[in-house]
């Protein structure tokens, strides 16, 4: 779901051989700003947080300018109301839990719009709030770090990759919680990630970058369809997001059928009751293509689909973007939500696949990763 814009940044700056030139604007929600090590995502977060200046360029947050090279426009890092969460907690060791949540307000005589209490509920730090930092687990300290931010009353929240410190079990516990985040507190999110996991759970928007350049933005669902970005965002976990709603479950087998564009998937069990809605990102590596439906198989989910485009690369692979339904009614693809698929070349001769061509999806329902629904 696209909101207003509250952040617009058209930037320039050179540092040694590599040069950042960006523009984009950040919806209300949360915007991803997803790309490579490398691309100057970093750089571009210390920029909007006053932390670096750029060469030439205007970033504005909602009404305010917070930078302006035209009119010598430079607001101090203080002024901004800007709040960064970075890759490494930063809590005070000599604080408690609950004097690191509220630094900014006894020590900055802030009051703040937000609850301490409903931010301590909504990260889960009740039973924490009076242990050490150094007591705090990798996920439980950046939770804190998160609550520090938001109750500096920030217009806008700047999380610059926080998951990229964590390990797997530290990074699942955690993500849940800003799921929570993104979708109950009223602060727009700029989220920094190379991870497309992450992109596609939490994000209503996404930029890309590559080589300090912006090559795409848009909706986030419309953004990760498009099979030409594939030097910018990674081939193995390119894939799709599909918007559906919970039609059933099936308690004996622990499987959840969700409706999707006139068909259906299954999936292992969510919670949810039938009507709600969900988010399901399915990796193009997990999608097989037929000439005709599949019986007498293992996989769960056999869709009905046209090819919208093929993309051959110099290797063994191909990007095939499918537009899913039967379009006899319309006749257009643009009207059905669409799915990726990576198959190798030979397999694209073989079958003789062609633009415009009938097939069928065939998804593993354990390749399905689920998100609650905007």
């Amino acid at each position: 779901m696209r909101g207003i814009v509250v952040l617009e940044v058209d930037i320039s700056h050179r540092f040694g051989s590599f040069r950042l030139e960006a523009s984009f604007k950040a919806q209300s929600g949360v915007t991803a700003l997803f790309g490579r090590s490398g691309a100057g995502k970093s750089t571009l977060v210390a920029m909007v947080a006053g932390l670096v200046r750029p060469d030439a360029g205007r970033i504005r947050l909602g009404e305010r300018q917070l930078y302006d090279s035209a009119a010598d426009t430079n607001l101090p890092a203080a002024a901004r109301r800007v709040a960064v969460v970075f890759q490494e907690p930063r809590l005070f060791p000599h604080l408690s839990v609950w004097r690191n949540l509220t630094y900014g307000r006894w020590a900055g005589r802030r009051s703040g719009n937000q609850d301490p209490d409903a931010i301590v509920e909504l990260l889960g730090l009740e039973n924490l709030l009076e242990r050490a930092p150094d007591g705090l687990s990798g996920g439980e300290a950046q939770r804190v770090s998160i609550g520090r931010a938001l109750l500096a009353d920030p217009e806008i929240l700047l999380m610059d990759e926080p998951l990229s410190q964590l390990d797997g079990a530290r990074r699942a516990e955690i993500l849940p919680w800003l799921d929570r985040l993104a979708h109950e507190v009223g602060v727009p999110i700029l989220y920094v990630s190379h991870a497309l996991d992450e992109v596609a759970r939490l994000a209503d928007s996404l930029v890309v970058l590559s080589e300090g350049k912006v090559v795409a933005s848009g909706a986030v669902e419309d953004v990760m369809r498009r099979i030409d970005l594939g030097p910018a965002t990674g081939r193995y976990e390119a894939g799709s997001l599909l918007h559906g709603t919970i039609e059933s479950h099936d308690p004996d087998y622990r499987l959840s059928r969700i409706a999707v564009g006139g068909d259906h998937v299954e999936v292992p069990s969510i919670d949810g009751a039938a009507g709600d809605p969900v988010r399901l990102r399915i990796r193009a590596r997990d999608v097989a293509l037929s000439l005709a439906p599949v019986a007498g198989s293992s996989i769960r989910n056999c869709l009905s689909a046209t090819i919208a485009e093929i993309v051959e690369e110099d290797g063994a692979f191909a990007e095939i973007l499918l537009s899913l339904g039967d379009h006899a009614d319309t006749g257009s693809a643009e009207d059905y939500p669409f799915l990726r698929a990576r198959l190798t070349r030979k397999s694209v001769a073989e079958l003789k696949l062609r633009q415009g061509e009938r097939v069928f999806a065939l998804i593993k329902a354990v390749a399905v990763e689920r998100q609650s629904g905007r």
